[in-house]
């Protein structure tokens, strides 16, 4: 099941740390647009792929008035290692309790090879800088998931 939240919706509340154990809240980063990204899994693939384009196109995202955040089910540790190996310039928040990925509609049941489970259901949100969606991506182009993001606003 895909998130219930669509653009014009308040974007729900959230604070957390970082993988460097900064603070990030959506308080905190109002005044800013914000790319709040969910992914499954460090170091898998897709999420790899996904996060290398956010990254390779992180300059013109920051040049626009971006700020990146990732999202995953992973550790703090996990994350420091993730962003060490492909060089992430951007915040990736352990939500290991899946409190925002639920509180945002990105945690629910998937199916692959038939089999029905329960995981990460890859997702973007746009959050405008006074904290309401602008645009919510459930169908992410993991390998120019950046020029994605800016064409909306083009």
């Amino acid at each position: 099941m895909a998130t219930k939240l669509n653009p014009g919706d308040k974007a729900p509340d959230f604070s957390s740390k970082d993988q460097k154990g900064e603070e990030i809240s959506l308080e905190k980063l109002k005044g800013k647009k914000i790319i709040l990204y969910f992914y499954p899994k460090d170091n898998t693939p897709g999420c790899t792929a996904e996060a290398c384009s956010l990254r390779d196109g992180y300059d013109r995202l920051l040049e626009a008035g971006f700020v990146v955040v990732g999202v995953s089910p992973d550790s703090e540790k996990s994350h420091v290692n993730f962003a060490a190996k492909h060089n992430l310039p951007f915040h990736l928040i352990a939500d290991t309790e899946m409190e925002m990925l639920k509180q945002y509609g990105a945690w629910g049941e998937k199916k692959m090879y038939g089999k029905t489970y329960e995981g990460v259901i890859r997702t973007t949100f746009v959050i405008s800088e006074n904290g309401t969606i602008e645009h919510v991506i459930p169908k992410v182009d993991t390998k120019n998931h950046a020029e994605q993001i800016m064409a909306l606003y083009n």
